[in-house]
């Protein structure tokens, strides 16, 4: 299939993703069927117009979404939604009338249908099949009967404590009159595109919020995948759901992960079902949407509350091991497991007591104006003085390459604050369901940012036109310095915004380093050393014994392996989409600031919110069953780094910084337990940690005598002697390396 202007659009929106977000990581893309007709179930919606641009990124195929009529009527919105395939949906929220006088329920018990108004045209104003909603959608209900204006008969009675008091009140309460919808031509659109073997998108929310769960799902999706079977059994139709895990999905720079379920097949028995129609067909409807709700809560974060959330990435941070990153879809699988834990065990006293004290530690942190991985950052008064300096220094020099990004797109932050925070509030006054409009805010940001940068830059590269008329060049060469300077700008903004990101983990690693030079402040900062310590070893305790309950494979996948489709790399498995070309210029940028990069240090200390790097720095080698080696490092990712002869005759490995992974790895092969890689003393040289780990791996696979293989261990030496030269670890040989695939087997008694 050749390309298309929806290629181009989503070409143009993957750059302005990756210019907003720091990451965005797809997790299980490899399920995705990259033939057929495919329903894109996506959740939560956080992120109102953001949300499909970041799914069609991510995965891999063209897909029509369902949008709002109402948004699609809006000019440049609506442009670009028909550019991307989108189906308009007229919703009758968006059609709403305010109805005349107010309704009251004068017999709430005796007669709970019975809906009596004053000042009321109920005959003019409302038809059979339409629905009267209250104020701030706290009750929705269809009209089966008008009996006159002032009386009229609803399908089912309210039930809302809010709708009740509204409806009982002495006053009686205002309402509007929404239009029964007839969606059969949005049905007949999704059917004609899944019958030609495309894909649809729809958020089965209904709308988008920002609250930390999933709201209700609506039936729609279900009458989209049942109704094309119905009408086309040989479709080979799949249901994929999509959960969209956001950090701080508002904030510019942010993060966020992209996971899909497996395919669902719909059962023939639930098509057969929705054949028969009435009952039936609600009975078939109500049993996928269940499935498809089950499926999305296994791919999405659903806290209860804000402040369970906050208390689980706490603990989650605690439970980490100490100086290991995580992949950011490792973090979200940890996050989701500690939900899953603390809703199964929350009643628990010794749940009850942690949260308690994971809570505490949190308001002191906050307190003190640290972070909690600053805890544990041990410096002498010396030492942290020259580094205080250091990166005072480090952060001038990089406030000074930000400022001109800064100060040109200035105007541009200002107005899409002021724009972004109007529509959230306004979308917070017409919603009953979102906490503070947070969900629009990005959205907005965007929009605002796709106007104005435009006109912003033309009008800089018009003031350097003017300015050149000071010097005595022709017509032309003005010209081009102009379009030269219009053409560069964005590149400099970029920079700015790297450099700044750089900037600001600098400014929030100044703070612990202040607090440490300061007399009595190190006091505070022991006592927090010892509180996160403590609660660190109440933690893992309590996992090591609640979890097995709920998790049969905990002991074996404890720090869950990212598979080799969770990288970042979205390479041949892209429709024609553009983004590897996106891809492609991002990473030149990236390798053009490397010099940079070396010269503030290479170990991280400037990424302190980073997710996804990988410490490759103790890799652990064995043996696959085809007698290949392949390697893991402390992150448990499988790498396919070789042992190779060099010119004296030596093996020598070669290895990238980053991790690379191979198929038929063994996961978690050494079972080191989670406490064995926490508690590894920090004052210790990197040989002393290596020697340990390696007589650990030695003990684990039972390895024989190394001295019959010429390997002398030195004492107190941190390594080994092997044919005359010093080795940090034992040399691994065929013949003091037992087979993994027999080590993984149990031993006879």
């Amino acid at each position: 299939m050749g390309l298309q202007i929806y290629d181009f659009v989503s070409f143009f929106f993957t750059i302005l993703l990756d210019i907003f977000f720091r990451e965005i990581r797809p997790r299980g893309a490899h399920k995705v069927p990259q033939q057929g007709p495919v329903i894109f179930v996506a959740g939560p919606h956080a992120n109102q117009f953001v949300d499909p641009l970041v799914l069609m990124r991510e995965c891999g195929r063209r897909v029509s979404f369902l949008a709002a009529k109402k948004s699609m009527d809006r000019k440049w919105i609506g442009a670009m939604a028909r550019s991307m395939n989108a189906i308009p949906v007229e919703r009758p929220q968006d059609l709403a009338k305010a109805g005349s006088g107010t309704i009251k329920l004068l017999d709430r018990y005796g007669e709970p249908l019975r809906v009596t108004g004053f000042g009321t045209k109920f005959t003019k104003e409302l038809m059979v099949g339409d629905q009267i909603s209250l104020p701030k959608d706290v009750g929705t209900s269809a009209v089966v009967e008008i009996i006159s204006d002032t009386e009229l008969i609803i399908k089912k009675e309210f039930k809302e404590l809010k709708a009740l008091e509204l409806l009982t009140s002495n006053e009686g309460s205002k309402y509007k009159c929404m239009p029964h919808m007839d969606q059969s031509e949005v049905y007949r659109t999704v059917f004609e595109r899944l019958n030609a073997g495309h894909c649809v998108g729809i958020f089965p929310e209904g709308g988008s919020h920002d609250r930390a769960e999933m709201l209700p799902l609506k039936a729609g999706v279900t009458i989209m995948a049942l109704g094309a079977l119905a009408a086309n059994p040989s479709l080979d139709l799949k249901i994929v759901c999509c959960g969209l895990n956001y950090f701080h999905p508002h904030r510019f720079r942010s993060r966020a992960v992209v996971e899909f379920s497996e395919p669902l097949t719909v059962p023939p028995e639930l098509v057969e079902l929705y054949k028969k129609g009435g009952a039936n067909k609600r009975e078939a409807c109500g049993k996928l949407l269940d499935t498809i709700y089950d499926t999305l809560k296994n791919v999405t974060l659903n806290a209860p509350d804000f402040e369970t959330l906050m208390v689980i990435q706490a603990a989650r941070r605690l439970y980490k091991p100490t100086h290991r990153k995580l992949q950011i879809s490792q973090v979200v699988e940890l996050n989701r497991r500690f939900v899953a834990g603390y809703l199964h065990f929350k009643d628990n006293p010794k749940v009850i007591e942690t949260k308690d004290k994971v809570m505490h530690y949190n308001t002191q942190l906050r307190y003190h104006g640290l972070r909690d991985h600053q805890v544990e950052i041990r410096n002498t008064r010396r030492h942290a003085f020259e580094l205080l300096i250091t990166r005072v220094v480090q952060m001038i020099f990089l406030s000074i390459l930000t400022l001109p990004g800064t100060l040109m797109n200035l105007p541009v932050a200002i107005v899409a604050r002021i724009i972004s925070n109007k529509k959230a509030k306004e979308a917070l006054a017409a919603s009953t369901v979102k906490i503070a409009g947070r969900d629009v805010l990005a959205t907005w940001k965007l929009l605002v940012a796709l106007g104005l940068m435009p006109v912003l830059y033309f009008s800089y590269s018009v003031i350097v036109f003017i300015f050149c008329r000071r010097f005595d060049i022709t017509l032309t060469t003005r010209l081009l310095i102009a379009w030269a300077a219009w053409a560069c700008i964005p590149f400099v903004t970029y920079a700015s915004i790297r450099f700044g990101e750089v900037g600001i983990d600098i400014f929030k690693s100044i703070r612990p380093l202040f607090l440490s030079i300061i007399p009595g402040e190190e006091d505070t900062i022991n006592q927090l050393r010892r509180s996160r310590a403590e609660l660190q070893k109440t933690i893992n305790k309590l996992i090591n014994e609640l979890a097995p309950e709920i998790y049969p494979d905990f002991n074996s996948k404890r720090i869950l392996d990212p598979s080799p489709n969770d990288r970042p790399s979205r390479s041949a498995s892209r429709s024609a989409s553009g983004t590897n070309l996106a891809q492609t210029i991002f990473n030149t940028m990236n390798t053009a600031a490397q010099p940079i990069n070396q010269w503030l240090g290479m170990d991280g200390r400037f990424e302190w919110e980073r997710a996804d790097d990988s410490d490759a720095d103790d890799v652990f080698f064995f043996l696959n069953p085809a007698g290949a080696i392949q390697g893991r490092s402390r992150t448990s990712s499988w790498g396919a780094g070789t042992w190779t002869p060099s010119a004296d005759g030596t093996r020598s490995r070669s290895r990238s910084r980053t991790s690379s992974f191979t198929s038929g790895q063994i996961q978690l092969g050494e079972g080191f337990k989670l406490e064995a890689l926490t508690e590894l003393p920090k004052d210790k040289p990197f040989s002393e940690v290596t020697r340990r780990l390696s007589l650990s791996r030695k003990q684990k696979h039972g390895l024989g005598d190394l001295s019959k293989a010429g390997i002398t261990e030195v004492e107190n030496g941190g390594g080994f002697m092997h044919d005359g030269q010093f080795v940090s670890t034992p040399p691994i040989t065929v013949q003091n390396m037992d087979d993994p695939m027999n080590a993984a087997k149990p031993k006879e008694a």
